[in-house]
């Protein structure tokens, strides 16, 4: 009997034995060899100490420990806890989620080369693509409607190295159906990059349909508590290596050990947060949707929302991720005065935090505002984050600033 209970023990060291609460524990973890400490203790050293005769070293080595800007004790261990929860090959980790996104597009596009990017997108991804990119380095790109299969094929050339979306788009909330996309990406020859950040694993995983490359932010969800930055890269060994050695090593794009470090204590509870997340936006966004003051909300659990079919068959059918898009009747500056009624929820930017953040934003904003659904264009959105506080509260708290800011 003893035996069987062994033979049926999980693997500490073989993280893929593991089940995702576990991993989020675990994964990566190494006890202090010098003190015993159970959890790994923050290096803050900028180099480590080299081997006897290091004349033959590759001094540019992202593999073992020699300089902290090519890898640090804490980074290693926060990317292979990231590689087992998103079950990926590699991880690598950046210090920021938009030098995550560039690491990708630094190391694996040239002049001549074409992007197909969905035509609502993160700001900066924007920007790179619409401006700085093409016009420092020629390289072409054509943004289109990802929930329309037919664009995405129709966008794609001879020269398109490069497909990149993501699983649900910041901030209008469209889905893209990542098999589909993988497979019209691949079929052209080239690469697919998803920003998986709105939908952290175990919600869904994208290199398991298809993603060659799965970005975090790991500033949003997975630290989670609104204290540390960082970014990270998910996919095939051998892409994460050139990665490492273009973006990492050549670029300097590293996480500091104290935010790896950081991200690392904050991703234990993931599996906790984002589930008590995932449970009050539906009641949230339910809420907004009954109440007539609310101009429109969009949120993927709706059965209102355009891609609310892709979303149950993508995401399982029971979880929509946290995040949700709306407005009240009214002008910006009404926007503004529900905004400022609001006594539990926090204005702030950001999102996937312990507390919940709204953030209101014009209709004429930047990535991709002019392809926003009318009522986004007519009464700007405000973006919501769902947080840890009890639902009913959160629920109270809007319908408060409601009756205030349209109290006669």
């Amino acid at each position: 009997m003893s035996t069987n209970i062994k033979q049926q023990r999980p693997d500490k060291g073989n993280l893929s034995t593991l089940s995702f609460s576990t991993q989020a524990v675990h994964g990566g973890n190494v006890a202090d060899a010098t003190t015993g400490a159970v959890r790994t203790p923050i290096v803050m050293a900028n180099s480590y100490l080299l081997p006897e005769d290091p004349s033959t070293m590759d001094w540019s080595s992202p593999d073992g420990l020699t300089y902290t800007r090519n890898a640090g004790h804490n980074q290693v261990c926060l990317e292979k806890k990231l590689a087992a929860m998103e079950h990926g090959e590699e991880a690598a980790v950046f210090a920021t989620g938009v030098a995550a996104l560039h690491a990708i597009f630094f190391t694996f596009l040239k002049s001549g080369d074409h992007v197909v990017l969905g035509d609502v997108t993160y700001e900066a991804v924007w920007r790179l693509f619409a401006e700085l990119l093409p016009e420092r380095y020629g390289i072409e790109a054509t943004f289109v409607d990802m929930g329309d299969l037919a664009a995405v094929q129709a966008a794609m050339r001879a020269n398109t190295k490069l497909v990149h979306t993501e699983t649900i788009a910041n901030p209008t909330t469209k889905v893209a159906d990542i098999e589909a996309v993988a497979e019209i990406a691949h079929r052209g020859g080239a690469m697919l990059s998803v920003d998986a950040t709105f939908t952290p694993a175990p919600m869904y995983r994208a290199a398991e349909h298809g993603a060659d490359f799965v970005v975090h932010s790991l500033t949003k969800y997975i630290n989670g508590h609104g204290d540390a930055m960082g970014g990270a890269v998910i996919g095939r060994s051998a892409l994460i290596r050139e990665l490492k050695h273009n973006a990492i090593v050549d670029l300097g794009g590293t996480i500091s050990p104290f935010n790896a470090w950081l991200i690392m204590r904050g991703s234990v509870t993931l599996p906790l947060r984002f589930e008590r997340q995932l449970s009050s936006a539906k009641k949230v966004a339910a809420f907004l949707d009954s109440d007539s003051r609310v101009a429109y909300v969009t949120f993927p659990g709706l059965a209102s929302h355009p891609q609310h079919e892709v979303a149950v068959r993508q995401f399982g059918g029971t979880d929509f991720g946290a995040m949700m898009a709306f407005a009240v009747e009214g002008s910006p500056d009404v926007q503004n005065r529900f905004v400022a009624n609001l006594r539990v929820i926090t204005s702030a930017v950001s999102l996937g935090h312990d507390e919940t953040l709204i953030v209101h934003v014009g209709g004429d904003g930047r990535g991709g505002a002019e392809k926003y659904p009318a009522e986004f264009q007519k009464y700007g959105h405000l973006r919501l984050s769902i947080g840890l506080e009890d639902p009913d509260d959160l629920i109270a708290d809007i319908s408060a600033a409601l009756d205030a800011t349209f109290a006669k």
